[in-house]
């Protein structure tokens, strides 16, 4: 009986496109087994920490406190673990001066001010790289003229996307930190001051270790995903739609306000998403121009609203940096360290769900 004359016939190039393929799927599982490998670890010890077998089922003091230092000593035969604050009380309580305990930086108490630091770092730095790279990218693609300088701009935008991040820290650290003017009033105005008028001087004295400079040296870093991402959703926007709306009678901001900016936003909020995860888990440039070690008051206890703006924050990522690799390893600090990771991995899937949402909510609205 003769084969099958539509059958796919057996050659070296199908067998050699057969093993390439096997190649090919055998090196996908084995990304995904890593990837469940490391996010199964931390979620399966984070979450004894974060979680308890008890009512209300969550740690609350782990989520609500500052860090702390724990001390372990026995007392009355008893094993005891207790924060700095509570060791204090507990001494003074039982009026104990001398007790012989071991201490344990960064092991007790909580993440709170690292939870809000990198909420108001993430959601800061990726407002302002969104407001300067949507600018960039309606300028690159709507008015710009094809030329020697925009050919040089999207070379450099490109080259940015891969300078590492220790590089973009200490930028942040030259530029903000230490020498960007700040608008002060004195009567006797240092050497490196720039009178303005009315009693006021530019001082060249730099931010400080503050939010603004954090949020400016990740904003640079997430630009460059920004701006891409951004202009390939304007250039998605047929023309039709701009010819027709020019035709109308409207002007050229007018018809891209309109008629180009509402179709595109879908994909500007892809590259919000792209965004958070180049600048949520940054270290190196927080570590120069934002995040303190420990630092007793929230962002918020200031006198004055602006001074927020000049204050440096606790961070997860560079908590989890300290408690990892500065301090001797023990099973108190590895319960703080997955415990942490666990809460950022969330906040992060949090705050990218968002831009998620909204992504899917404007594509249902604004259709072509």
């Amino acid at each position: 009986m003769s084969a099958h004359p539509f059958k796919a016939q057996q050659t070296s190039a199908r067998s050699v496109e057969r093993v390439a393929f096997g190649i090919f799927r055998a090196a996908t599982y084995f990304i995904l087994l890593c990837a469940t490998c490391i996010f199964g670890t931390i979620v399966f010890k984070g979450a004894g920490t974060v979680f308890q077998t008890k009512a209300p089922f969550i740690n609350v003091p782990f989520l609500s406190q500052a860090p702390e230092t724990l001390f372990v000593f026995e007392h009355e035969g008893v094993k005891l673990k207790m924060g700095d604050r509570e060791f204090r009380k507990f001494k003074e309580d039982h009026n104990l001066q001398d007790i012989a305990a071991e201490s344990y930086v960064y092991s007790s108490g909580g993440i709170w001010p690292c939870i809000v630091g990198t909420v108001l770092l993430v959601v800061g730095s990726m407002a302002i790289s969104l407001f300067i790279g949507i600018s960039s990218a309606i300028y690159l693609n709507e008015y710009s003229t094809h030329g020697r300088f925009v050919t040089f701009l999207r070379l450099a935008i490109l080259n940015l996307a891969g300078v590492p991040s220790i590089v973009f820290g200490l930028f942040g650290l030259g530029l903000f930190v230490v020498f960007m003017p700040v608008l002060q009033n004195f009567d006797n105005p240092a050497v490196a001051s720039l009178p303005v008028g009315f009693g006021h001087y530019l001082n060249f004295s730099g931010w400080n270790v503050c939010l603004l400079s954090g949020w400016f040296t990740l904003a640079f870093m997430a630009l460059p995903v920004v701006i891409t991402a951004s202009e390939e959703s304007l250039k998605a926007v047929p023309m039709g739609f701009r010819e027709g709306s020019l035709a109308l009678g409207a002007t050229k901001w007018q018809s891209i306000r309109t008629n180009v900016l509402p179709y595109a936003l879908p994909g500007m909020l892809t590259s919000s998403i792209l965004g958070i995860a180049r600048v949520a888990g940054e270290t190196a440039p927080i570590m120069f121009t934002a995040a303190y070690v420990v630092r007793d008051k929230m962002p918020w206890d200031v006198e004055r609203p602006l001074d927020m703006l000049f204050q440096g924050v606790m961070a997860l990522p560079y908590h989890i940096y300290v408690v990892s690799s500065k301090i001797p390893q023990n099973e108190y600090t590895e319960r703080v360290q997955y415990g942490s990771a666990f809460v950022f991995l969330f906040i992060v899937m949090g705050i990218a769900l968002t831009s998620i949402v909204l992504r899917i909510k404007m594509r249902s609205r604004y259709r072509w």
